[in-house]
């Protein structure tokens, strides 16, 4: 009973708190103090009720137990990270975005591949990664080089999409002014069209990220080394190893959140033109 009236107690503390924020002048500090609450507050009462309810641990175990297993197989975890992240997710990433970026410009100079390909596109897209993920492991062998093939395939539609509205958004008045000029296409296209869609091309490559690490993860449940984020949740839940499933869970959300955030750092830098910028604290 006591841990029950504890959790309670630390959503009373975390409520009461972030009312309390709330009130203040809006800053950095405070737009950082109120998830941080939140979250720690969520952890607390986890704890609580999860042993308060005795719930067992291989249904949901306490986050107590999940960081003495993340601290205790910190090798196991570096190793599914490289794997997964830094040759799976990234390297797919970085090639799909790239590839997009650059046929969005081939789109945009020749209008009859935008007729063609983007219907095609959003064919794919909406394709389930489920059916394309073993296809394209035996395609490319059960090693990173499937799973960044899984990447690709995941990012580069939505980034292609992104960069061909980005590069149209630019003004007609403008694009006259740049042919007044007597600017070449690529001219108008790297001192006035690129620039333009930089808003776009990061919208774009955010949701990359995301789609990057899931689609990593998830083609590494149709076949994989002995290594790998999806391969250790898939075999640990088959061990009922619970523990270090949700530590691989952790490791994947700080991951995800920190590329992200990486993302939307470099967004802030070479976007600080645009409104949206100028108008955030």
């Amino acid at each position: 009973m006591g841990w029950i009236v504890a959790g309670f107690a630390a959503w009373a503390v975390g409520w009461w708190a972030n009312a309390l924020l709330a009130r203040l002048p809006k800053s950095r500090a405070t737009g950082l103090a109120v998830p941080v609450i939140f979250g720690l507050t969520v952890i607390v009462m986890w704890e609580c009720f999860v042993r308060g309810l005795d719930v067992s641990s291989v249904i949901l175990p306490p986050p107590s137990a999940i960081a003495a297993r993340f601290a205790a197989s910190t090798g196991i975890l570096w190793e599914d990270f490289v794997q997964t992240v830094v040759k799976g997710a990234l390297t797919g990433y970085v090639l799909g975005c790239g590839a997009a970026v650059l046929m969005a410009i081939a789109v945009d100079r020749f209008p009859f591949l935008q007729r063609g390909l983007l219907p095609v596109g959003n064919f794919v897209a909406a394709l389930p990664i489920i059916g394309m993920a073993p296809i394209l492991v035996m395609w490319f062998g059960f090693d990173w080089q499937s799973k960044a093939a899984v990447v690709v395939v995941m990012v580069f539609f939505p980034m292609l999409v992104n960069t061909v509205q980005g590069l149209q958004s630019s003004d007609r008045m403008q694009r006259d002014l740049m042919r007044t000029y007597a600017s070449s296409y690529w001219q108008t296209l790297f001192k006035l069209r690129l620039p333009a869609a930089m808003p776009f091309i990061f919208n774009g490559l955010k949701i990359a990220t995301t789609l990057a690490l899931i689609g990593a993860i998830v083609a590494e449940f149709f076949g994989s080394p002995v290594r790998g984020m999806g391969f250790r949740i898939s075999t640990s839940v088959g061990q009922l190893a619970l523990d270090l499933v949700w530590a691989e869970i952790v490791v994947a959300a700080i991951v995800g959140s920190a590329f992200y955030g990486g993302v939307a750092l470099l967004e802030k830098a070479v976007t600080f033109w645009h409104p949206s910028q100028r108008g955030r604290a």
